[in-house]
């Protein structure tokens, strides 16, 4: 995939994702996204030609422990995925050993902060980085999350509350909504709404009552729109554009790696990658965003 690509959807061409695993790494949080990524393809009758996403794996080591003693290889390390940044479109952070991680300050935190500064220098690039379960501390501890909705696992969620808190004091920057009852938060969609006023999807975040869950379900995905996005817009969004997503406990992150599929590939690839996996897609929210 060239640098200067601006979107995967436009040419069908893999995107790149990138799992960060750090030591003791949850299983689970891994292996959900990484099936959903594998099995989507742009054309279903000729699934070898046409896969949607290329996976790379990056830890410390050429191998990698997960917290259930299930050891996997990475591809490349963690200083090799700082000198190939530009290559991937996605970046996925998973959960497991959070305290070890944000105590010590340990990868993927240097990882996460480069790809984000990354996308705020050269925001004409799409790019999305992606929290899993308690992989959301670590973009809390960054500072990622400021002025965002997200969510974490709700076994976590005191703590989340504190870093994203810790962080605005620290940078002196805003505040993170912080969403208890979602599978999964986006922010920073891809492309214009057209009159937000007239549209039942939206969550903003002036809301003093969320609506119920299916009043966030609509079924827009990026190619169905027929919308062009503005790269204009997109610069001036948040992080220069980064989408930010961030989903609840270990399976939910096979529901946010569903609405990835969706957005960037379509709505008929993510229902027939759910269909493959018998799995129910239990949708999340998109901030000032269609859920798809």
């Amino acid at each position: 995939m060239a640098v200067n690509k601006t979107s995967a959807v436009d040419d069908q061409e893999p995107v790149n994702v990138l799992f960060a695993l750090q030591n003791k790494f949850d299983l689970l949080d891994f292996a959900g996204p990484v099936q959903v990524f594998t099995t989507a393809v742009h054309d279903f009758n000729n699934a070898e030609n046409t896969k949607a996403f290329e996976i790379t794996i990056a830890s410390l080591e050429p191998k990698v422990m997960s917290e259930q003693g299930i050891m996997v290889d990475s591809h490349i390390t963690f200083k090799e995925a700082h000198d190939r940044l530009e290559e991937f479109d996605v970046l996925v952070i998973v959960g497991g050993n959070s305290a070890e991680v944000i105590d010590k300050q340990l990868e993927p935190l240097g990882v996460i902060n480069d790809f984000s500064e990354l996308q705020k220098k050269d925001p004409v690039r799409e790019r999305t980085i992606m929290s899993v379960c308690t992989g959301s501390l670590f973009l809390a501890m960054e500072g990622i999350l400021s002025g965002l909705s997200a969510t974490t696992h709700p076994d976590y969620v005191t703590k989340f509350e504190n870093l994203c808190s810790d962080a605005a004091t620290r940078n002196l920057v805003e505040r993170t909504d912080v969403v208890e009852d979602a599978r999964y938060v986006v922010n920073n969609l891809r492309f214009d709404l057209g009159d937000e006023d007239e549209n039942p999807y939206i969550r903003r975040k002036s809301d003093d009552t969320r609506r119920p869950s299916n009043a966030r379900k609509g079924s827009m995905s990026f190619k169905g729109s027929g919308r062009r996005e503005s790269i204009a817009r997109r610069a001036a969004m948040r992080l220069g554009g980064l989408r930010v997503i961030t989903s609840g406990g270990n399976s939910a992150g096979v529901d946010a790696a569903l609405y990835l599929v969706s957005a960037m590939v379509d709505d008929g690839c993510a229902a027939e990658v759910a269909r493959y996996m018998q799995w129910t897609w239990n949708k999340g929210i998109v901030v000032d965003g269609l859920d798809v």
